[in-house]
């Protein structure tokens, strides 16, 4: 027995060491606060180890607050959520730093995937990869080319068919069902990936933020807060009251009291059908004399939101309007 407890007390003791050594590796962060996406795709996990889980993803060129840096960076997203991204992938900067580039002229990529090159011909080298929604700051233009910078310095040549100024992108969404569902409807067959917000994999949730960042508009990052926004619907047995555009959500519903639990998330796009993200992105339906029948979400089904005419209202944030994206 005292050998057990012999070894019980030096486990604690190293565990204790080792706790105090994590918090004393964290390091002040400095004057750069600020930081920016540099890498197509962002992953952020739920802790500074690659071990760790997938928690959700940012793209290039979107701006975060920095919290800590250990090795790692902790950082805030526009969309609120707080977690841990490597150092290879975001460049920090000085609030000086972060207003020139929120406030120079960018191009957003517009197709799915693309790369960007070396020198304005597509059989130069390739410089990175880029997806949809993937911000660079624009220096000009080269023939069928524009020529634009990354967040770290780098240079290279983006197709002009494959991208739009992003103020001449923002100003032409239009945030309504024909939009979001066309978007949605766009990213058809795209894995599930959990954790994911961008076309190289989506989770539920990151499905329908993936589907209205697109068109212009943040929201919360999970479907346990989507569902707190816009206005909650009592929906008829029938689902003849629900609009296309409004999101549908799933899990266990509130009873004997447990809490309501929410699990999963789609858009609905009418015909009691609805798109969502589970296994890959795909269109189900609440009919069963349908071929996409899904009873299993049938039977998960706890309620709906319209949300699309509520941008402006809580956590409904017209890109531009997020405080991470203006001058700071």
């Amino acid at each position: 027995m005292k050998k057990i407890a012999a070894l019980v007390i030096m486990l604690l003791t190293f565990m204790s060491m080792k706790s105090q050594n994590n918090t004393m590796s964290d390091t002040i962060v400095g004057p750069k606060i600020f930081g920016v996406i540099n890498v197509s795709v962002g992953n952020i996990r739920t802790g500074p180890d690659f071990e760790t889980e997938l928690e959700t993803q940012a793209l290039l060129g979107q701006p975060v607050k920095i919290l800590r840096k250990n090795g790692w960076y902790k950082i805030e997203t526009p969309d609120g959520y707080k977690s841990w991204i490597h150092r290879m992938q975001i460049v920090p900067m000085t609030r000086a730093e972060i207003n020139s580039w929120n406030l120079a002229r960018k191009v957003i990529v517009t197709t799915p995937f693309a790369f960007a090159y070396s020198r304005p011909q597509t059989s130069s080298q390739v410089v990175s990869d880029i997806v949809a929604g993937d911000q660079l700051k624009y220096l000009g233009t080269t023939g069928q080319f524009y020529w634009v910078e990354y967040p770290d310095g780098r240079k290279a040549y983006l197709l002009i068919a494959q991208a739009q100024p992003f103020n001449e992108w923002v100003s032409t969404r239009r945030f309504d069902a024909n939009h979001i569902i066309s978007t949605a409807k766009s990213l058809y067959g795209i894995p599930y990936l959990w954790g994911g917000t961008s076309v190289k994999g989506v989770d539920c949730s990151g499905f329908v933020w993936t589907a209205a960042f697109l068109n212009g508009v943040i929201l919360p990052r999970n479907a346990s807060e989507m569902i707190k926004i816009g206005e909650r619907l009592i929906v008829a047995k029938d689902f003849s009251n629900l609009q296309p555009g409004d999101l549908v959500f799933f899990g266990h519903k509130a009873a004997a009291g447990k809490k309501e639990r929410v699990s999963h998330v789609g858009i609905y796009i009418g015909n009691r059908k609805f798109i969502h993200s589970l296994g890959m992105v795909h269109i189900s339906s609440f009919n069963p004399k349908d071929t996409d029948y899904d009873e299993y979400d049938l039977n998960r089904f706890i309620g709906a939101t319209r949300f699309l005419n509520h941008v402006g209202e809580y956590g409904i944030t017209k890109i531009q309007l997020n405080k991470l994206y203006q001058r700071l």
